[in-house]
């Protein structure tokens, strides 16, 4: 499959969850990143680990953007369009801070897992301290740097913990092979061994899955 050289993003920052994301992925793999939005992550993969990454986006202005800069990214939504795909297509699927905003988020970790070797999740951790405090002094719906908008215009409508997101791996039989938690400054939180200290001070969590079924060794 020919890859097109796509238009370097000069001197953009990764954010940090996508930093992180990126150190999961080996090179030469096959990605999909869903809610891709401007490629920024499909960029950095090509271009410095020589991945064959392409993206489903949501916003078509974004995608519009991506396109414009030479990037693979579709038009699509996450709750519908990865049926489509067929089984064992890519190597990794990516899912970026995208989880609490689709409608079917389980359904949407199924067909994840169906159609690529693994999985990557990254998603803002609702069970921060910082959350837990503005609901209990206010009992109105926080907002932080990671939560930053009101709750009639916010997309997200499955805000979860860490907690939350270990209980559904557990449920439906994903294996946890590797998983973080990480601040919005870009630091790794060094709760990494300890789940509930990740839950109360982690800002995002970030995972990486795969079946139980899949015993294949992940490629450095």
């Amino acid at each position: 499959m020919n890859q097109i050289e796509p238009i370097r993003f000069v001197g953009k920052n990764l954010r940090v969850d996508l930093r992180l994301i990126a150190d999961m992925i080996a090179p030469g793999s096959r990605v999909l990143d869903i809610g891709s939005g401007d490629g920024t992550l499909i960029d950095h993969l090509y271009r410095t680990k020589g991945c064959d990454a392409r993206g489903i986006e949501i916003d078509m202005a974004e995608v519009t953007r991506a396109v414009a800069h030479g990037l693979p990214v579709m038009h699509g939504d996450a709750d519908i369009d990865l049926a489509h795909y067929p089984d064992a297509a890519f190597d990794y699927v990516v899912l970026s801070r995208t989880l609490q905003a689709v409608e079917r988020p389980r359904e949407v970790l199924r067909q994840m897992l169906r159609i690529a070797t693994r999985a990557i999740v990254s998603f803002p951790n609702f069970g921060h301290w910082e959350v837990r405090w503005q609901l209990l002094r206010s009992g109105r719906m926080p907002m932080t740097a990671t939560w930053d908008k009101p709750w009639y215009e916010t997309p997200n409508i499955h805000p979860c913990t860490i907690r939350d997101f270990f209980a559904l791996c557990a449920q439906d039989g994903y294996v946890v092979e590797r998983w973080l938690a990480a601040d919005e400054a870009g630091r790794r939180t060094p709760w990494r061994r300890h789940p509930q200290l990740a839950n109360l001070f982690g800002e995002q969590g970030l995972f990486l899955l795969r079946r139980q079924d899949l015993v294949a060794p992940l490629s450095s």
